[in-house]
């Protein structure tokens, strides 16, 4: 689902993005993780920040292109889903969500732990004694349960929670602590900078490298501005703008910021690494106390407290969009994409965000290790997020780019390397992060195999017919086999294969498949061959007046049956498209035979001669049985209805001993079958009848094509089914009977 630029989802402009971006990037990760970094490389955290913000800004102008390309929500997900497949978009948009979650879980406890820290802090200073177990975890949770659930209220109430005051005010709170640090350094004795930032590297390379793993997260957030690119005006200039300022933002305050803290914010005798690890949480609180004073220290705590609540606010926003994005792929459950029938806002996506936001939350017994595998999680996919720029650049040749990466291939190359390599070495230097990572992943392909990939496919399908350009993307050509032996049905088999296969994007190859000792006399010969040019012939005029270009292939075998096969597997097919003018048994073993053996879907169509798929306006859907979700299906309803109004009904019969429960449960299972796959409304309808063929009879008289499947066996072979022959058999407009490959 794409909005677009004028949509009224888009409610904001470039500095409503930039805000998003600034919220979940400056403060919260580095005055809850500056204490790891510094006791891990010493003052060697100013340039562990320095080269992950150059990775950040590499990935920052990948996603920028990404974003203004594709203006939905979603983030890396969106990409995935446009430039690979439905599949890997499940993948990353699963641990995409888990990634902002966990993150959000880190902002909630490192605001309630400040927040206790402080109340303690003024309890001592209004001379009282602080509440026994005040900083211990029941406490500290209760307090991040009380900042989860209010900006889960707040986001329910507006698109951004209303989260813009604590953005502003933490930026000012660091301005004032950056300033007053030069102030400071400027009346220390010469050399104390030089002094105070000896040795750089306390640990050496390997350190570096482990302060840079720990620390990415705290770059992590202008890739927000994507999850929720959907809801930005004029994407295409708003988005790229915003990722470079937000993220140009948290560089200016950082580095200087850390410059001071590791300079003026110790005291003499004494270096960054101590104060780090004997105040791993605190670290820039007492740094700044150092140089400031009480005030200073004060001005930190206000500044966590506001970073932490803004981040957390953030990762809450992101997450919900990254569910919203799948459920309206129907990579999650459908239920996520509802919204608030007054503000808009994904009711159900934010309440099903903070409902695994608060279970991590209460049972998750290392936040350290979860806040390693959500760095593992980002690092993995903003690496995926250059693959897909550089794809998606490849692959878009010839169409104008609101905002292209400079200096391409180098870019998404060089940032796609970094990130991949960063991830390696966290998942190695921190086993816990690699392990949460993996666990979350087979949770996520269970879920998907068990409940989602059905539907989400058919989906996926659907979206690939309605819009070509997404199969060029993905850098597929699907190729329809069509075998012709009838002049009279080579025109109706061409409009079908053309449906089949996206105009433009995918190919027909028609097939014809001459016997060599079928004639025994020359001039016989001739009259075969003449009489399979003649089908060529008519499927090629059929094609130019559909503006299609197939390609021809003419062979010779013996037995076409195996001929068939044999040239379906040799081009990789992944269509088959046959043609059935009679539906005798004997040539439907032979039939059934040739679906069986081929790999690929297997379409047939059954149709009078002068029938043409172009004045087909009205489309009946038979669903048999339980019902399931068909790729096949998906993508020829997609196709018709693509450029045509068509309307398309669905139908499925039931036994006349069903319950009205069990009648209402046909109509919902056959309702979430249609509501995906026909434009507009679906109109869906259950009958009772005990005699399948004749009610399915009764409703095609005014219908101008029926659409059913293909039974299938014991043994999970494709066949026709007496059901199947029989409502061929009795319908007298065309019908098209399909087998989706299992």
């Amino acid at each position: 689902m794409t909005t677009s630029d004028n949509s009224p989802e888009r409610t904001l402009g470039l500095v409503g993005a930039t805000l998003v971006g600034v919220s979940a990037i400056v403060g919260g990760g580095i005055l809850v993780l500056a204490g790891v970094a510094f006791s891990t490389t010493g003052p060697g955290a100013i340039l562990a920040f320095a080269l992950n913000g150059v990775i950040a800004l590499l990935t920052a102008l990948s996603f920028a292109e990404m974003s203004a390309n594709f203006p939905e929500s979603g983030g890396a997900y969106t990409f995935a889903k446009k430039v690979l497949s439905v599949r890997a978009a499940f993948a990353v948009g699963w641990i995409l969500w888990f990634a902002y979650i966990v993150a959000g879980v880190l902002y909630a406890l490192g605001f309630a732990s400040f927040a206790a820290t402080a109340v303690r802090e003024l309890f001592e200073l209004a001379g009282h004694t602080a509440p026994d177990g005040l900083l211990d975890r029941p406490a500290v949770i209760c307090l991040a349960l009380v900042a989860v659930v209010g900006y889960a209220i707040s986001l329910v109430r507006s698109a951004t929670g209303g989260g813009q005051w604590v953005t502003w005010g933490k930026l000012i709170v660091f301005v004032i602590l950056i300033a007053t640090g030069f102030w400071a350094l400027s009346t220390r004795p010469d050399g104390t900078a030089q002094t105070n930032l000896s040795p750089f590297l306390s640990s050496g390379f390997p350190g570096l490298l482990s302060a840079m793993g720990f620390t990415f997260i705290a770059l992590q957030g202008f890739d927000l501005i994507s999850a929720i690119a959907g809801e930005v005006k004029d994407p295409g200039r708003v988005i790229p703008r915003a990722m470079l300022l937000s993220l140009g933002a948290a560089l200016v305050i950082y580095m200087p910021l850390l410059f001071v803290v590791s300079t003026v914010g110790v005291q003499p005798d004494e270096s960054i690494v101590d104060i780090s690890r004997e105040h791993p949480e605190t670290v820039m609180a007492v740094a700044v106390r150092n140089y400031l004073g009480v005030p200073g220290y004060w001005l930190v705590m206000v500044a966590a407290v506001l970073s932490t609540l803004s981040a957390l606010q953030a990762s809450l926003l992101a997450a919900s969009r990254i569910a919203l994005s799948m459920a309206r792929d129907r990579t999650l459950p459908v239920i996520l994409a509802r919204r608030n029938p007054q503000r808009g806002t994904p009711v159900v996506a934010i309440y099903a965000t903070t409902l695994a936001l608060i279970t991590i939350l209460l049972i998750i017994p290392d936040v350290a290790s979860a806040g390693a595998a959500a760095s593992l999680i980002f690092l993995m996919s903003f690496a995926l997020a250059h693959l897909t720029n550089y794809l998606a650049r490849t692959r878009r040749r010839g169409k104008p780019s609101p905002f292209q990466t400079p200096w391409f291939p180098a870019i998404p190359v060089l940032g796609g390397v970094s990130c991949t390599l960063m991830a390696t070495f966290q998942a190695f230097a921190v086993p816990s992060a690699g392990a949460i990572t993996v666990v979350w992943l087979g949770l996520g392909g269970l879920l998907y195999l068990g409940l989602f990939s059905g539907r989400a496919r058919a989906v996926d399908a659907f979206a690939e017919a309605r819009d070509p350009d997404l199969v060029v993307l993905r850098g597929r050509s699907p190729l329809v086999l069509v075998p012709l032996a009838n002049p009279k049905s080579a025109a109706a088999l061409v409009g079908v294969a053309g449906a089949l296969a996206p105009r433009n994007v995918g190919r027909v190859l028609l097939l014809t498949v001459m016997d060599p000792q079928a004639k025994a006399e020359e001039d016989q010969r001739f009259e075969a061959l003449d009489a399979a040019q003649k089908v060529l012939r008519e499927a090629l005029a059929a094609s130019v007046t559909a503006n299609h270009t197939p390609e021809t292939l003419m062979t010779f075998a013996t037995d076409p049956w195996t001929e068939i096969i044999r040239v379906s597997r040799e081009h990789s097919c992944e269509g088959l498209l046959l043609g059935r003018s009679n539906l005798d048994i004997a040539s439907g073993g032979k039939l059934e035979d040739l679906m069986s053996r081929v790999n690929c879907d297997v379409s047939v169509l059954h149709a009078p001669d002068d029938w043409r798929i172009s004045d087909v306006r009205r489309i009946l859907v038979i669903i048999g049985g339980r019902g399931h979700h068909s790729e096949i299906r998906a993508r020829l309803l997609g196709s018709l209805c693509r450029t045509v109004h068509r309307d398309v009904s669905w139908l499925r019969i039931v036994p006349t001993s069903s319950n009205e429960v069990q009648l209402e449960d046909a109509r919902t299972a056959l309702r979430a079958l249609a509501e995906d796959k026909t434009p507009g409304k679906p109109v869906v309808e259950v009958v009772r009848d005990d005699d399948v063929v004749s009610s399915v009879a009764a409703h095609a008289k005014n219908a101008d094509l029926v659409v059913l499947g293909l039974a299938r066996d014991a043994t999970g072979r494709r066949v026709f089914g007496g059901v199947t022959l029989g409502i061929a058999a009795a319908t007298d407009c065309a019908t098209i009977m399909l087998g989706q490959e299992v």
